[in-house]
This record gives structure tokens, C-alpha cells and sequence, in this order.
């Protein structure tokens, strides 16, 4: 009968006194306390009701509710019928009910109460069945969880017990409690546990679901994405919001006085930025065709008067056309690598940093910050970057769209957009991929790591705070791995970039000193 622990010690047997003073009758508004038999109080129906919610806020010392199946009362205990010889002879066909208990206790002695001598100086409780540590009143009675779960389980059952040695009088302590049920059972009723004060399976399972409810009601009440995050990582997440909403403007109203690229007409003479090179650049140049993979950008520009100017490659294979692309694209970098430049001087924990890793930081980072900048205005559908009144388009190569895919930047934004971050996800991801202590020349290693080990631990934590899980338990593991692959992409990107400005300079003042691009 339940889960107890063999080999058990014994205790010394409880001493009976007699408390007269507690069995006068109690009487309160909502809550009904009845005298029984010259015991102490006995609680009727109504605890159970609306009132037992006043009654526990005013009186939380006397009586408590189990989730486990009781409600219980914390006071002092009844007296038990002493000199009784329960007869608990099996008979066939035979079963307790309530009535043969309340005749039980009806034809009970009145005797003393079991108190444990440290009970009244705040000392450890005693079980009133078997001597064992109690836990608190278990209907009615202070008892261990031992006799608790056996009482509860005895009268749910609602069996005949008998006696295995026939005596009805075996001593009931922790070593000999499993050695005859019934005999424990009587000194459960003899102390004075009570059948009524056991709930039954539905009215568990009710309260249950109604705590249930009430934690997700108290959930639910917090604002979205704070649960579960510390004051410091909510202080972080807004610190960085405010730097992307200062620093970065998704319509690019700001982006004006850019080059366009040169479309010369068929009667015209091909401009010398357009010309194949020859003789030793050939080489470098065949390098270069093999890295673009023969990718053609297309350019679609709103104007402010209502007209449309599109830009398309030509139509041949060589891959001149980018040639004619670059200085456009060198303003557009430019544009977006100040405002990230802007967006690292607004974090706090970047100005603290010596002035030298600042610089290598930003050197190390300033593509990937831009990649994820970019990928908010992508369009996954048509496969457009919609900046403002420019939309950037790859056009499709021979091998069609899934050969286009090949290409890893169109593809880390395919799958990284696929993900559906929050702009709080995509600011923290900035922020791991700036703060990365292994980038060149960076001193304070130390310190740089634990700064991008707090933002991946608060992105974590916005994660499961704010997702349902589990449908998105894998998302911070995507976007670490997401990252990885950036790392891996701007490292090629930086080796294009510096072969075709080796053969036809480009790059911005700026983009020289990110890149490290010298005149020699």
C-alpha cells in the first residue's frame, strides 16, 4: 500500500491529552462549522463552497487546500476513541460505507488527543498514526504522506480489511505501518481522519484545470516578449531597437545623389569601363566571371514625377555589365555602411570599448550587419530587394531559378527570410555579429566575448518568451547556424570585391578603409 520505505525506525507512542476548550462550536458568515460528538469543529459542505475563498484569505494559518486531492484544516486536533477493539473481521459480501463510519466514531469512547510533545514549541511534527515526520493536517489529522495516500487510497477502495495476526490491536510505528492494513486504517479513523474531507476524482481534476487556468491567466497578463527576461536583457533589446529605428529607415528617403548606371545605345561607342580587358587582366577578369556565376542585376527606379527607369544587363554572356553596375552599387554600400557605422556608436557596450577594437569590429562586421539589414526589405517571393523607390532584382540565369539559387547570398536571404524573425531577433542578431571577439586585430577579446555571449543568451531568452513552443524549440539553433553561414559568405565577398577593384576601382573612401583596400 502506497510507496514507503522498508526498514523503517520506530517512534515512541503519542500521549493523550485532553483539550476541552476546542470542542466548543464555531460559527461564521459563508462558512458552516459544526460541533460532532463532543469533538473539535467538523467542517460541513460549505468549506468547499465560494466562502471557503474568504474564509482562507483571513484565516490562511488555520486551514489550507492539497492539490492532490484534500482539503485539509490546520488546527488543533480531535480526540480519539481509546480502549476501542475494532472488529475488522472480513465478512462475506460485506463493505464499508459512510454510514458504518459515522457509527464508528458514533460509538467511540471519547479520549485524548495524540499530541506530540514538540508540537507546541514550533518543533518537528509528529504523525499521529505512525510516528513518521508529519507534512502538515491530512483530513483532519496531522499525518505523514505515508498515511495520507494510504487513508485516502483505503477508503477509495472501500474494502473489508482484517487483521493478518486476528488481534486488532497491532502497533502501528514507521517499521510495522505496512505490516497489517487493517489495524492501520483503524488508528487512522481512531485519530481522527475523516472520509468526507477526501475530494473526489472530479472535483480534483476540476481544480486542477482551474489553477490551470488562472497560470496562464497570470501569463497572459505580461506584455509580450518580457516573460522569462531579465531587466538587464529587456534594457539591452531596447537600446538596440532604438539604434536600428535611429540609424536604419526601411523606405531609404534618404538615399539620394547615387549614380545610375551607364546604358549605352547602340549607335554609341562602348565606354572603357565597359571594354574586356586584355592581355593580363584577361586572367584576372575570367576569375571574376567565374565568381558572379554569370549573375545579372536589374534595377527598377521609381522617379519622384511618376515615371519608371529600368535597368537591365545586356543580353550577352560576358559579364562587362558589372562594370557599369559598380559605382551605383559602391554609393548604395556606402549608404548603408554609415548608417551601421551610426547604429554601433548608439550601443553602449561598443562605446566603452577602446577606440582600436571599434574599428576592427566594425571592419570585420560591416557586410554581415549590412546582409541582415537587407534581408528585412527582401522579398522571398519575386527574389527583389524593395529599397524604397529602388528595387534590386537577380535576373534568372540559363539554368533558371534553381541554378539562381546555387548563388549564396540569394539563398542565405531565401532561407534566413523563410524564418519570419521579429525586429528584435534581427537587431540581437546585429549585435552577436558586431560584437565577435575573433575578428582581426581586436584586443579586448575577452571582454568582446562575453558581450556577444549576453546578447545570444538574451536572444535565447526572447525566443522562449515569446514563441510558442514547441513549434519553434529549433529557432535559436537556425539562427546561429544562419550566422555561421554569413561568416562564411562575407569572407568570399570581401575576395570578389578586392579582384575586381585590383582591375577597375571602385570602392568608396569609405570601402577602402573597411576593406583594408590600399592604393598600391
Amino acid at each position: 500500500m502506497g510507496s514507503e520505505k522498508n526498514g523503517e525506525e520506530g517512534t515512541r507512542s503519542p500521549h493523550m491529552l485532553s483539550d476541552p476548550a476546542h470542542a466548543q462550536p464555531h460559527s461564521l458568515p459563508v462558512i458552516n462549522i459544526a460541533q460532532q460528538n463532543g469533538n473539535a469543529p467538523v467542517f460541513t459542505e460549505a468549506t468547499t463552497s465560494g466562502g471557503l475563498r474568504f474564509w482562507l484569505s483571513l484565516c490562511s494559518c488555520l486551514f489550507k487546500a492539497d492539490p492532490k486531492g484534500e482539503v485539509t484544516a490546520k488546527k488543533l486536533p480531535p480526540s480519539s476513541p481509546r480502549g476501542l477493539e475494532a472488529n475488522l473481521e472480513a465478512r462475506p459480501g460485506e463493505s464499508w460505507n459512510h454510514a458504518d463510519l459515522v457509527s464508528y466514531e458514533a460509538n467511540a469512547a471519547p479520549g485524548k488527543p495524540d499530541v506530540s510533545a514538540d508540537e507546541g514549541d514550533g518543533g518537528p511534527q509528529i504523525c499521529r498514526v505512525c510516528g513518521d515526520k508529519a507534512t502538515g493536517y491530512h483530513f483532519n489529522v496531522m499525518t505523514c504522506e505515508g498515511c495520507k495516500g494510504f487513508f485516502r487510497r483505503a477508503m477509495k477502495r472501500n474494502t473489508r480489511l482484517r487483521c493478518p495476526f486476528r488481534k486488532g490491536t497491532c502497533e502501528i510505528t514507521r517499521k510495522t505501518r505496512r505490516q497489517c492494513q487493517a489495524c492501520r486504517l483503524r488508528k487512522c479513523l481512531e485519530s481522527g481522519m475523516k472520509k468526507e474531507m477526501i475530494m473526489s476524482d472530479a472535483a480534483v481534476e476540476q481544480r486542477r484545470a482551474l489553477i490551470r487556468t488562472k497560470k496562464r491567466e497570470r501569463m497572459g497578463t505580461q506584455p509580450l516578449g518580457t516573460k522569462g527576461l531579465t531587466e538587464e536583457q529587456q534594457t539591452m533589446i531596447r537600446e538596440l531597437m532604438d539604434a536600428q529605428m535611429k540609424t536604419f529607415d526601411t523606405t531609404f528617403s534618404n538615399f539620394k545623389n547615387f549614380r545610375l548606371p551607364e546604358v549605352p545605345s547602340s549607335g554609341r561607342e562602348v565606354p572603357e569601363s565597359l571594354q574586356t580587358p586584355v592581355g593580363q587582366e584577361a586572367a584576372k577578369w575570367s576569375q571574376i566571371r567565374a565568381d558572379l556565376c554569370s549573375l545579372k542585376v536589374s534595377l527598377r527606379l521609381c522617379r519622384e514625377d511618376g515615371s519608371v527607369w529600368n535597368y537591365r544587363p545586356h543580353a550577352d554572356s560576358s559579364g562587362r555589365e558589372i562594370f557599369s553596375l559598380l559605382p551605383h552599387m559602391a554609393d548604395m554600400s556606402t549608404y548603408m555602411f554609415k548608417g551601421i557605422i551610426n547604429f554601433a556608436k548608439v550601443i553602449s557596450h561598443f562605446r566603452d570599448l577602446p577606440i582600436e577594437d571599434q574599428i576592427s569590429l566594425l571592419k570585420g562586421a560591416t557586410f554581415e550587419l549590412c546582409q541582415l539589414r537587407f534581408n528585412t526589405v527582401f522579398n522571398a517571393e519575386t527574389g527583389t530587394w524593395e529599397c524604397g523607390r529602388l528595387s534590386y532584382c537577380l535576373e534568372d540565369p540559363a539554368g533558371g531559378f534553381q541554378q539562381l539559387l546555387l548563388e549564396p547570398v540569394l539563398k542565405f536571404h531565401h532561407r534566413l527570410k523563410k524564418l519570419q524573425l521579429h525586429k528584435e531577433e534581427y537587431v540581437l542578431m546585429q549585435a552577436i555579429s558586431l560584437f565577435s571577439p575573433d575578428r582581426p586585430g581586436v584586443v579586448q577579446r575577452s571582454v568582446v566575448d562575453q558581450l556577444q555571449e549576453r546578447f545570444a543568451i538574451a536572444l535565447k531568452a526572447y525566443i522562449e518568451c515569446s514563441r510558442p513552443q514547441p513549434a519553434h524549440r529549433f529557432l535559436f539553433l537556425k539562427i546561429m547556424a544562419m550566422l555561421t553561414e554569413l561568416r562564411g559568405i562575407n569572407a568570399r565577398h570581401t575576395q570578389r570585391l578586392l579582384r575586381i577593384q585590383d582591375i577597375h576601382p571602385f570602392a568608396s573612401p569609405l570601402m577602402r578603409e573597411l576593406f583594408g583596400i590600399t592604393d598600391g
